[in-house]
């Protein structure tokens, strides 16, 4: 019978923060990070170090948790019990801030082809 390694910390009962189980894939994380990073005047990529990307992987499901709560909010106030793009853009436009997102939102919003009603509601 196989028995848990120490990397699985489901049943080892602990979490690393190399091992997880991270909500969000740290292996994405740090890609988008190298990305955004650059490059340094030398010419090679920047290092990251092994908790950054664990530090970014909770500041982003505490980003979507605080931002589905808004939505959530925008959605009861519809009536309904199903979160639609509109309500996160209404979140969206409603928090300060979420001010960086504004534009997202509003490219998205045109991009769906709705017949401009909306749009006039949320500017």
């Amino acid at each position: 019978m196989r028995q848990a390694r120490p990397y699985s910390g489901m049943f080892c009962g602990g979490v690393s923060a190399r091992t997880g189980p991270h909500a969000l894939p740290l292996a994405r994380i740090k890609k988008i990070m190298k990305r955004s990073a650059g490059e340094t005047a030398d010419g090679g990529a920047r290092m990251i170090s092994g908790e950054a990307p664990v530090v970014f992987s909770k500041a982003c499901e505490l980003f979507i948790a605080e931002l589905t709560r808004r939505a959530w909010a925008a959605t009861l106030d519809g009536k309904r019990r199903t979160v639609h793009k509109e309500d996160v853009a209404t979140a969206v436009h409603n928090t300060d801030l979420f001010d960086f997102l504004v534009d997202v939102v509003m490219a998205d919003h045109h991009a769906g082809g709705d017949d401009g009603e909306d749009a006039a509601a949320l500017e």
